[in-house]
């Protein structure tokens, strides 16, 4: 009868915790909020046309450069920043646990043993002249205390919720920091490569004005070209070769850089040989590209579970101003001697049901209540800023592309027109119909738009790298192989 009485307690636990799981809870349920502000079904820079949403969160795998995605791979795996990241996750996942666990019964068990030693006679009761005598006594106890908070309104169940948004909250932050890092990383890499092919231009001019300083020493030696010549094709081949120490430097910085970003110790190498056709452009962004990629955004997510704490932590708050019903109870034995401790009769038993209701706390309870809806608006307008800004991200994406694009045209023309003119110079300085400065401007315009380009080449790829940052990822069809053309 009495287990019956323990196993009774916890069967009306069980089925209290099961029976109010769909029950009464305290605060609004939670709706993903409207996105800020009036916003266009697709982004203004791209062309018209039918869109795609297919997610592809291996975005980078777009560039089509297996060194790349080796080097992303590397940072994926042993990055620390990311690897503290997921000791994050872990964290919050135990404190989830522990949040959930409120809900359940709570089964301890408790021991005890003791002996006593209590002295008797000394005139006492009906014998005034007694001996004294010594009593010893042992006590043993074992029992499995219990307890349970029956949730009647909602109060642990909105913890749990909130536990498990700001686990998903956690997540997502984590999910940036990757997005963030691979695209440092990613960009890292450009920008080494336009360094090599800085540093390429930079020694093919070294070569080129060193040639011309020969031909005008001839020249001078043989008294056509004048010490003003010679002296202007020392000073131009004097200074590209200063150039080339600061270029060397900040390519084994970027390098450095991407060895730390790979969990890898800080080494430098010697500048790759990057051939004049290294560039390719991005893939086409397609067109309509639909504005709603923006809810696959890892900060966007964030920002959406940290709405879904708040908003159950307004629950929380609620609940606790209404009365707290507890059940508990208490299964075990007890007897003096150790040999007849489990015996049927040497069980106890108890079980106790309570409820305690605030009356008065001068209105602590309310404004804390008040507080939590408030946090909560704060929360509406932190989400409302995080989507503007990611609008604002992809817009001016989209914007610098196009005109990026555009510019690359243009200094195409440039680097052609620049090294016709240099041919054009360099022939009517040995045929002496002009003077050797002429044939300086056109070396130098002409090196000048090559390194040009390069730098508007790596604006591109940054920016695209950008863009699918701001996206929170590619969007379908990227790993389609690179068609080669200038235009998208």
């Amino acid at each position: 009868m009495n287990r019956r009485a323990f196993s009774l307690f916890m069967a009306l636990s069980v089925s209290v915790s099961v029976a109010l799981a769909g029950c009464m809870k305290m605060g609004p349920d939670f709706t993903r909020p409207d996105m800020g502000p009036q916003v266009r079904a697709s982004y203004q820079h791209v062309m018209s046309g039918a869109g795609t949403k297919q997610v592809d969160d291996r975005w980078w795998t777009a560039f089509n450069d297996p060194e790349l995605n080796r080097l992303v791979e590397g940072v994926l795996s042993g990055n620390l920043d990311i690897k503290k990241s997921l000791a994050a996750i872990s964290e919050l996942r135990s404190y989830f646990v522990q949040s959930r666990a409120d809900r359940f019964p709570n089964l301890q068990l408790q021991g005890t043993a003791g002996k006593s030693r209590t002295q008797t006679g000394f005139g006492s009761g009906a014998f005034p002249f007694s001996l004294p005598a010594t009593v010893e006594s042992n006590a043993y106890a074992l029992s499995l205390p219990a307890s349970f908070e029956i949730d009647l309104w909602g109060r642990l169940a909105r913890a749990e919720e909130a536990a498990l948004a700001a686990l998903l909250q956690t997540e997502e932050n984590a999910q940036t920091l990757v997005q963030t890092i691979i695209s440092e990383a990613i960009t890292v890499y450009f920008q080494i490569e336009s360094l090599e092919r800085r540093i390429q231009i930079t020694k093919q001019s070294i070569e080129s004005y060193r040639r011309n300083l020969s031909f005008v020493e001839r020249r001078y030696e043989g008294g056509v070209a004048s010490i003003l010549d010679l002296r202007q094709a020392r000073r131009v081949l004097a200074q590209v070769e200063a150039s080339l120490p600061s270029l060397r430097q900040e390519l084994g910085i970027r390098q450095q850089s991407l060895a730390v970003l790979s969990g890898r110790y800080p080494e430098t190498r010697s500048a790759r040989t990057q051939p004049e056709d290294y560039f390719r452009i991005p893939i086409p962004v397609p067109p309509g590209l639909p504005s709603d990629l923006l809810l696959r955004r890892p900060d966007i997510r964030a920002a959406e579970a940290n709405l879904r704490a708040l908003n159950a932590k307004i629950g929380v708050a609620k609940a606790s101003r209404f009365p707290a019903i507890k059940l508990t109870g208490t299964f075990g034995y007890s007897s003096s001697e150790l040999d007849r401790l489990f015996v049927p009769e040497s069980n106890v038993w108890n079980i106790t049901f309570g409820a305690l209701h605030p009356l008065f706390n001068a209105g602590k309870l309310k404004a804390g209540q008040r507080a939590t809806e408030a946090r909560f608006q704060q929360g509406m307008a932190d989400y409302a800023r995080t989507v503007l800004s990611a609008f604002s991200e992809v817009e001016r994406s989209l914007l610098t592309r196009k005109e990026q694009l555009e510019k690359r045209e243009k200094t195409l023309t440039f680097v052609a027109e620049a090294r016709a003119t240099q041919r054009v110079a360099e022939n009517r300085y040995e045929r002496g119909l002009v003077g050797y400065l002429t044939v300086l401007d056109a070396q130098q315009a002409r090196f000048q738009a090559e390194e040009t380009l390069v730098l508007v080449e790596l604006a591109i790829l940054s920016n695209r790298v950008t863009l699918y940052r701001a996206l929170g990822g590619g969007w379908g069809d990227s790993r389609s192989k690179n068609t080669g053309t200038h235009n998208e």
